[in-house]
Formats: structure tokens, C-alpha cells, sequence
């Protein structure tokens, strides 16, 4: 059975939701094996054999820490040249795509990006992207060379398999053109206890329909241990950090649920969460475009049917 690399995300060996979903996609596809850029592979052993994989590839270089992204396709690439693989599995953050882009570039292969599921084919993998702002729903597959896929995050349910996560120790060569963009410094994003946006099974967003006031948002996330998102008209006006945005310039997310509050649907929201698996949506305009893409629609003044859900979830809690 060929080997499925699956590029692991982690912090600090600490590996992250999105890799257990490529490996369980993986396991579709062939043997997955995981490779582990930087410290803390130990750390991470016990996760990524819990999730099927078999060997697990370990990079520690400080070029892939001190540098741009140019060191990690280097090295990847390398890897990929000595075990051709049936194909490369990559989480579809920005980082990411820069890397499958590259990678497909040094290994002349096809690539795909933003999948949102990846199934076994005759002959190579078959991916689903939604594309053109969520207009359409296509299928495809790479047709030249090894198949290099990014994948959203949530587009599978991570299921737990044994593997032997098998360590191994592999040395890479870095050229100096792949040190040309130096990391000089760097800043803690500020904690906020919620999860992270794009790996979050719940997202709920506030739209111009917040009025600025962020509050019954924010508690109903918190009571569902959800993330906070926001539309473009929210952080334009400055009533919430453009790091949240969700939509065509800000980023896309496709949780199992996405809460839309006071948000109108307008195109360049909807492109940043329409694959989300439910949908719910709450306005007070009852013909706001954002009614024909949910599953659930609630008319009503968010302020009030916010903190009432809220109260519900927190009492169903205890």
C-alpha cells in the first residue's frame, strides 16, 4: 500500500485538530504517514498514532523554524522524492497553500487546494471544492505527477485508528535561496479561551445587526465553547478585530455549526462559510438574503433571543 504524507500542524508538539482529520482522510487513500517539521515530535507521537499513523517523519532544522515557508517545501519535497507517495495531504491554512503551491512547483505535480472532501478514485484521489464564492460544487483530481491536496478544516470527522507512529529521523538540505525571508520576531496572538476560528466544530458571528455590542455573541459562544466570528461591515467599522472576519477577505471557516447573527448574507459573507455543515441564522429582516442559505432561520432581534439561548444551553448544561 503507497504511502499518503500528511503535513502535521502543531504548536510545540501539541498537534492540532486539523491533523487528525488528514490522517483519517489518509487512511482513505493509503498508509498515512506523518511529517513532523521542528521540536516536540515525542510530544506529539502519542496523538498522531492514535489516528492511524504508521511512521511518522521528523525534520528538525532550525531553517524550518527561523525562516519563511520557502525551508519547509525544501524539505518536503525531498521527502517526497524518496518515498514517492500516492499523495501529499496538507491543512488548508495560508501557510499551507503557500506550501502546496511551491511543492507542486519542485515536484511538477498537479495541486489542489480548499477541498472539502477527498475520496479514494480508481487510480488517484477525488477531491470536492466549492468554488467561485460558493456557486459551485465541483470534483476533481490531479492528473500529473504525485497529487498535493490542502484540505479545510472540519471537512472530516476525525476517526481514531491504531498506528505505530513509528519515528524516524530525517536529515534535509537546505539551500541558501530558502533563506532569503528571515523570521525576526514574533508575537503571541492574545488568548481568548475560545477555539481557534478556522479549526472550530462552532463558529458564531455577529454582523452590523451587533450594533458594536459584541456581548450576547461572545456568551453564546462561550456557553457553547464555540469561536467568535464577524462580517466585513463589523470590522470596518472597527467594532471588532479583522482577525475574526469571516468571508471572501477574511477567512473561511466550515464548522458543523455556524450561528450567523445579524448578518444581511451578503455574497462576500456567505463565501467564507456556506460549506459550514448547519446553519442557522437570526434577523430581524425576515427577506435578508442570508434566510435562503440556512437550515434554521430565527426572526428576531438577536439582543433578545441570543441571551435567552444562552440561559437555555447554560441550564441543560448543569
Amino acid at each position: 500500500m503507497a504511502e499518503v504524507l500528511v503535513l502535521v500542524d502543531h504548536t510545540d508538539g501539541e498537534v492540532k485538530k486539523t491533523t487528525s482529520e488528514l490522517l483519517t482522510i489518509a487512511r482513505r487513500l493509503g498508509e498515512p504517514s506523518a511529517v513532523f517539521f521542528g521540536s516536540g515530535v515525542e510530544t506529539a507521537k502519542e496523538a498522531l498514532a492514535r489516528f492511524g499513523a504508521v511512521k511518522v517523519y521528523a525534520v528538525e532544522d532550525p531553517a524550518l523554524t527561523d525562516f519563511l515557508v520557502a525551508p519547509k517545501t525544501e524539505a518536503l519535497a525531498q521527502l517526497a522524492e524518496r518515498v514517492s507517495p500516492s499523495a501529499v495531504l496538507i491543512p488548508s491554512s495560508t501557510e499551507g497553500k503557500e506550501i502546496a503551491g511551491r511543492l507542486a512547483i519542485k515536484l511538477d505535480s498537479g495541486v489542489i487546494t480548499d477541498a472539502v472532501e477527498v475520496e479514494s478514485g480508481s487510480e488517484r484521489p477525488v477531491t470536492t471544492q466549492s468554488v467561485f464564492a460558493g456557486g459551485y460544487t465541483v470534483k476533481a483530481k490531479v492528473t500529473h505527477g504525485t497529487p498535493i491536496i490542502t484540505v479545510k478544516p472540519n471537512s472530516a470527522t476525525p476517526e481514531p485508528a491504531d498506528g505505530a507512529a513509528e519515528i524516524e529521523n530525517v536529515d534535509v538540505t537546505i539551500s541558501d535561496a530558502a533563506k532569503t525571508a528571515r523570521i525576526v520576531d514574533r508575537q503571541p496572538r492574545k488568548q481568548t479561551g475560545r477555539p481557534e476560528l478556522t479549526e472550530a466544530a462552532i463558529v458564531v458571528s455577529g454582523g452590523r445587526g451587533t450594533g458594536g455590542n459584541f456581548e450576547p455573541i461572545e456568551a453564546f459562544a462561550d456557553s457553547l465553547g464555540a469561536a467568535v466570528g464577524a462580517s466585513r461591515a463589523v470590522v470596518d467599522s472597527g467594532w471588532y478585530p479583522h482577525s475574526f472576519q469571516v468571508g471572501q477577505t477574511g477567512k473561511t471557516v466550515s464548522p458543523q455549526l455556524y450561528v450567523a447573527a445579524g448578518i444581511s448574507g451578503a455574497i462576500q459573507h456567505r463565501a467564507g462559510m456556506q460549506t459550514s455543515k448547519t446553519i442557522v441564522a437570526i434577523n430581524k429582516d425576515e427577506e435578508a438574503p442570508i434566510f435562503e442559505l440556512v437550515d434554521f432561520g430565527v426572526v428576531g432581534d438577536l439582543h433578545k433571543v441570543l441571551p435567552a439561548a444562552s440561559e437555555q444551553v447554560n441550564q441543560r448544561k448543569d
